[in-house]
Protein backbone atom coordinates (compact mmCIF):
# COMPACT_ATOMS: atom_id res chain seq x y z
CA UNK A 1 0.00 0.00 0.00
CA UNK A 2 1.64 3.21 -1.25
CA UNK A 3 0.57 6.24 1.58
CA UNK A 4 1.35 9.15 0.47
CA UNK A 5 1.48 12.24 3.02
CA UNK A 6 -0.20 15.36 1.54
CA UNK A 7 2.09 18.06 0.24
CA UNK A 8 2.03 20.97 2.89
CA UNK A 9 4.10 23.33 1.29
CA UNK A 10 2.93 26.55 0.39
CA UNK A 11 2.93 27.14 -3.51
CA UNK A 12 4.69 30.57 -4.33
CA UNK A 13 2.60 33.74 -3.86
CA UNK A 14 2.73 34.93 -7.25
CA UNK A 15 0.15 37.40 -5.95
CA UNK A 16 1.48 39.28 -3.29
CA UNK A 17 2.37 43.06 -4.06
CA UNK A 18 5.92 42.12 -2.73
CA UNK A 19 6.41 39.89 -5.07
CA UNK A 20 4.63 41.55 -8.08
CA UNK A 21 7.10 44.24 -7.32
CA UNK A 22 10.14 42.09 -6.69
CA UNK A 23 9.74 39.93 -9.91
CA UNK A 24 8.96 43.75 -12.11
CA UNK A 25 5.73 42.48 -12.56
CA UNK A 26 6.49 38.64 -13.33
CA UNK A 27 9.29 40.23 -15.63
CA UNK A 28 11.23 37.87 -13.35
CA UNK A 29 9.18 34.27 -14.85
CA UNK A 30 10.31 35.07 -18.37
CA UNK A 31 13.01 31.95 -18.82
CA UNK A 32 15.75 31.72 -20.01
CA UNK A 33 17.65 34.54 -18.02
CA UNK A 34 15.49 36.41 -15.95
CA UNK A 35 18.23 38.73 -14.74
CA UNK A 36 18.84 39.81 -18.02
CA UNK A 37 15.29 40.79 -18.77
CA UNK A 38 15.11 42.25 -15.40
CA UNK A 39 17.74 44.52 -16.33
CA UNK A 40 16.46 45.22 -19.89
CA UNK A 41 13.13 46.50 -18.57
CA UNK A 42 15.15 49.11 -16.68
CA UNK A 43 15.99 50.70 -19.82
CA UNK A 44 12.87 52.84 -20.22
CA UNK A 45 13.70 54.32 -16.91
CA UNK A 46 17.51 54.89 -17.81
CA UNK A 47 15.62 56.99 -21.46
CA UNK A 48 13.41 58.89 -18.71
CA UNK A 49 15.97 59.99 -15.96
CA UNK A 50 17.93 61.12 -19.28
CA UNK A 51 15.43 62.81 -20.22
CA UNK A 52 14.27 64.86 -17.09
CA UNK A 53 17.75 65.65 -16.87
CA UNK A 54 17.58 66.13 -12.92
CA UNK A 55 20.19 67.60 -10.94
CA UNK A 56 22.86 64.57 -10.45
CA UNK A 57 22.03 64.87 -6.39
CA UNK A 58 18.92 64.50 -7.16
CA UNK A 59 18.87 61.60 -9.30
CA UNK A 60 21.12 59.62 -7.18
CA UNK A 61 18.72 60.03 -4.09
CA UNK A 62 16.29 59.06 -6.05
CA UNK A 63 18.20 55.86 -6.85
CA UNK A 64 19.38 55.14 -3.25
CA UNK A 65 15.87 55.73 -1.92
CA UNK A 66 14.71 52.97 -4.40
CA UNK A 67 17.52 50.46 -3.83
CA UNK A 68 16.85 51.01 -0.09
CA UNK A 69 13.42 50.12 -0.85
CA UNK A 70 14.16 47.33 -2.40
CA UNK A 71 15.78 46.05 0.37
CA UNK A 72 12.89 44.78 2.60
CA UNK A 73 10.99 44.26 -0.44
CA UNK A 74 13.41 41.44 -1.06
CA UNK A 75 13.07 40.14 2.06
CA UNK A 76 9.16 39.91 1.83
CA UNK A 77 9.23 38.51 -1.61
CA UNK A 78 12.01 35.94 -0.91
CA UNK A 79 10.37 33.88 1.68
CA UNK A 80 6.61 34.33 -0.16
CA UNK A 81 8.85 32.19 -2.83
CA UNK A 82 9.62 29.56 -0.67
CA UNK A 83 12.50 30.81 1.29
CA UNK A 84 15.71 30.42 -1.07
CA UNK A 85 18.29 32.68 -0.82
CA UNK A 86 17.91 34.57 -3.65
CA UNK A 87 15.40 33.52 -6.12
CA UNK A 88 15.96 34.18 -9.90
CA UNK A 89 12.28 35.61 -10.44
CA UNK A 90 13.10 38.68 -8.51
CA UNK A 91 15.07 40.71 -10.41
CA UNK A 92 14.25 43.89 -8.91
CA UNK A 93 17.80 43.73 -7.52
CA UNK A 94 19.34 43.74 -11.43
CA UNK A 95 16.43 46.66 -12.73
CA UNK A 96 17.13 49.02 -9.98
CA UNK A 97 20.76 48.23 -9.70
CA UNK A 98 20.75 49.42 -14.35
CA UNK A 99 20.26 52.49 -13.51
CA UNK A 100 23.25 53.15 -11.23
CA UNK A 101 25.43 52.05 -13.97
CA UNK A 102 24.86 55.20 -16.28
CA UNK A 103 25.51 57.63 -13.08
CA UNK A 104 29.05 58.21 -14.42
CA UNK A 105 27.84 59.60 -17.61
CA UNK A 106 25.84 62.59 -17.97
CA UNK A 107 22.73 62.73 -19.61
CA UNK A 108 23.34 64.06 -22.43
CA UNK A 109 26.12 61.50 -22.92
CA UNK A 110 23.27 58.43 -22.43
CA UNK A 111 23.12 57.58 -25.81
CA UNK A 112 21.65 54.43 -27.35
CA UNK A 113 25.31 52.86 -28.06
CA UNK A 114 26.34 53.98 -24.32
CA UNK A 115 23.23 52.39 -22.75
CA UNK A 116 24.12 49.24 -24.43
CA UNK A 117 27.41 49.12 -23.17
CA UNK A 118 26.53 49.86 -20.28
CA UNK A 119 23.84 46.86 -19.92
CA UNK A 120 26.32 44.40 -21.84
CA UNK A 121 28.71 45.40 -18.75
CA UNK A 122 26.31 45.19 -16.21
CA UNK A 123 25.26 41.97 -17.03
CA UNK A 124 28.90 40.65 -17.77
CA UNK A 125 29.73 41.80 -13.86
CA UNK A 126 26.50 40.34 -12.17
CA UNK A 127 26.98 37.28 -14.08
CA UNK A 128 30.19 36.75 -13.66
CA UNK A 129 30.09 38.08 -9.57
CA UNK A 130 33.99 39.00 -9.28
CA UNK A 131 34.83 39.91 -5.67
CA UNK A 132 33.08 41.61 -3.82
CA UNK A 133 30.07 40.88 -5.76
CA UNK A 134 30.14 37.37 -4.79
CA UNK A 135 30.71 37.44 -1.39
CA UNK A 136 28.03 40.53 -1.04
CA UNK A 137 25.20 37.92 -1.53
CA UNK A 138 26.16 36.33 1.74
CA UNK A 139 24.53 39.36 3.46
CA UNK A 140 21.58 38.75 5.33
CA UNK A 141 18.27 38.50 3.37
CA UNK A 142 16.94 41.32 1.16
CA UNK A 143 20.74 43.19 1.60
CA UNK A 144 22.45 39.86 0.19
CA UNK A 145 19.51 39.83 -2.95
CA UNK A 146 20.18 43.85 -3.82
CA UNK A 147 24.00 44.21 -2.46
CA UNK A 148 25.63 42.19 -5.39
CA UNK A 149 23.66 43.26 -8.19
CA UNK A 150 25.09 47.35 -6.12
CA UNK A 151 28.44 45.86 -6.86
CA UNK A 152 28.39 44.60 -10.44
CA UNK A 153 26.78 48.02 -11.03
CA UNK A 154 29.74 49.66 -9.09
CA UNK A 155 32.09 47.68 -11.85
CA UNK A 156 29.84 48.33 -14.73
CA UNK A 157 30.16 52.34 -13.95
CA UNK A 158 33.99 52.08 -13.57
CA UNK A 159 34.53 50.56 -16.52
CA UNK A 160 31.68 52.09 -18.58
CA UNK A 161 34.17 55.51 -17.32
CA UNK A 162 37.32 54.51 -18.82
CA UNK A 163 35.32 53.27 -21.80
CA UNK A 164 33.90 56.73 -21.89
CA UNK A 165 36.96 58.65 -21.47
CA UNK A 166 39.22 56.38 -23.86
CA UNK A 167 36.67 57.33 -26.55
CA UNK A 168 36.29 61.09 -26.17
Amino acid sequence: MNHKLPDTRKPPAWSHPAVLLATCFWIGRIRPAPGTWGSAAAIPVIVALSYARLPLVLEVSLLVTVCCIGIPLCTIATRQLGGQKDPSSIVIDEFLAMPLVLLVVSPEQRTWPVILIAFLLFRLFDITKPPPCRQLENLPQGLGVMADDWAAAGLSACALFVISFVLS
